[in-house]
């Protein structure tokens, strides 16, 4: 390694602008309204051509965008946002088993997709300390269980 490899590392021929990276593939899950076969085209055109993207996906029943790449969830959206004009949010959505309570206001979707009901992480406290269970409410639901016969008496 020579005296201009040295030297060479702090300068950059880019203009003073480093691209940024992330090192971790990442996938990014969108709900942009899809109405129709161009919108489908125009809403996966508008991703297809950012750096790092490697696969692009668009289920146009649940209204997602899949994108799989080296890029960032925010830069992503901006994008769709911009080159589409159509509004555009981070994917609110979990499977259905992986919440405890399910039909608490404000986590209960009625325009979620089937086997889907909303995030808890992205909502206010108020709503996320109901969607929680207490270890009472647990005891109690596990005593009434359908799968064990010898939990309750009364079955």
């Amino acid at each position: 390694m020579g005296v201009f490899d040295h030297i060479s590392d702090f300068w950059t021929t880019t203009g003073g602008r480093r691209k940024f990276r992330p090192k971790e593939l990442e996938t990014v899950e969108i709900k942009v309204r899809i109405d129709c076969e161009g919108c489908e085209r125009k809403v996966k055109r508008a991703v297809e051509s950012m750096e790092g993207v490697t696969q692009v996906d668009v289920d146009p029943k649940q209204n997602k965008l899949t994108v799989i790449g080296y890029v960032h969830p925010e830069k992503v959206l901006r994008r769709v946002r911009w080159r589409t004009g159509k509004p555009a949010e981070l994917w609110p959505y979990v499977p259905y088993d992986t919440v405890s309570h399910p039909y608490v206001a404000g986590v209960y979707d009625k325009k979620a997709p089937p086997g889907y009901v909303r995030n808890v992480d992205f909502l206010p406290q108020r709503t996320t300390a109901l969607a929680r269970a207490g270890s009472t409410e647990e005891r109690m639901t596990n005593a009434f269980s359908d799968e064990n016969p010898n939990s309750c008496s009364v079955m």
